[in-house]
């Protein structure tokens, strides 16, 4: 089969990743064949290719924003049949021993493994996975539409709940790429008597246009002032300062929600008494749980959501990856696998 592979880490160039011809993956115990129809392109991608999140090995196949057909079933697996639409996110699998994993917080597991960095994901024309850790489809969705919805959608949907956040209250966006493109559809159906406001990087203007049609009450670049004190917020961003002109204008007893798993770059110091004071919460993100997924899947098709995706094809891997990694992505790129 073919596959986009990463050889090694460097900074993201038309050559990061490799068209390769690779074994076919043969499915284990309890474990599905996938072929991959479509892929969604993350910026955790970025990360691992420029080494700020090292895969235990390389070389590697990233994506794990997966939809595809299964296309065979390993020894004991049942849950789906051939031919069955599924999508495969970030949690690859989980013990379901541990102190986390008997809390419901699967995605804390210590022996946790993720895909696309501890097995081999979507930018390929064929993945295996235990059967537990796909997912079903809504019909609604085309195999492009869907696949944004299994991390960046999916990861919202967690970072949105962590806010906290109740009707009548006003919350902040920081970055509006694939995943706040999301959620701001989901807050507005959530929420429908909250204000929205959107943040984005000064001149990403396209940007801004969109967060307007999609229902923002109020949209700026960071740093600028907003007519009210956020409630909530949640930073989508790969930089560090807009953690801090969040901190700046949340209101008291708020909480900034940080949805990255790394930072290309240090938070800003921060002064205690006017960030952070009067009670103000920071907390992080860290991956998903099936628990996440089954639930906004559920949502996404009720509300619906609608993702804004732009193609491209398997070869075309390292294109889209540049295109995210200056901040011109339009919704979601996607890749749409042939075979």
């Amino acid at each position: 089969m073919k596959a986009m592979v990463l050889e090694k880490t460097a900074p993201v160039n038309p050559h990061s990743l490799v068209l390769r011809d690779v074994p076919l993956p043969v499915p284990g115990e309890g474990e599905i064949l996938v072929r991959v129809t479509a892929c969604g392109v993350c910026h955790t991608e970025l990360d691992e290719i420029e080494g700020r999140l090292m895969p235990p090995k390389l070389p590697i196949i990233l994506g794990h924003e997966i939809i595809g057909r299964v296309e065979k079933m390993g020894p004991d697996a049942g849950r789906y049949k051939k031919g069955d639409r599924v999508g495969i996110a970030w949690i690859y699998w989980a013990c379901g021993k541990c102190y986390f994993c008997k809390k419901g917080n699967e995605n804390l597991c210590n022996r946790a493994k993720w895909t696309g960095y501890s097995a081999n994901g979507g930018y390929a024309q064929y993945t295996v996975v235990d059967e537990r850790f796909a997912y079903p489809i809504p019909e609604r969705y085309k195999d492009v539409e869907a696949a944004p919805l299994l991390c960046a959608g999916v990861i919202g949907y967690r970072a949105l709940c962590l806010t906290g956040m109740s009707d009548n209250q006003v919350l902040g966006l920081f970055g509006f790429g694939a995943s706040a493109h999301l959620v701001i559809q989901m807050a507005r159906y959530l929420y429908p008597q909250s204000s929205i406001f959107v943040f984005t990087r000064p001149g990403q203007v396209e940007h801004q246009i969109m967060a307007k049609k999609l229902g923002a009450a109020w949209v700026g670049a960071t740093g600028e002032i907003p007519p009210e004190l956020l409630h909530c917020a949640i930073d989508f961003t790969p930089v560090g300062a807009p953690v801090s002109e969040a901190l700046k204008i949340l209101e008291k007893g708020g909480r900034l929600v940080i949805n990255a798993i790394r930072k290309e770059e240090a938070i800003p110091p921060l002064d205690y008494t006017k960030q952070l004071w009067q009670e103000k919460e920071m907390k992080s993100v860290a991956n998903v749980t099936r628990q996440d997924a089954e639930e906004f899947l559920s949502l996404t098709a009720k509300i619906p959501i609608i993702p804004k995706v732009t193609e491209f094809k398997l070869e075309e891997a390292n294109q889209a990856l540049l295109i995210l990694k200056e901040g011109k992505m339009q919704g979601a790129g996607v890749l749409k696998i042939n075979h």
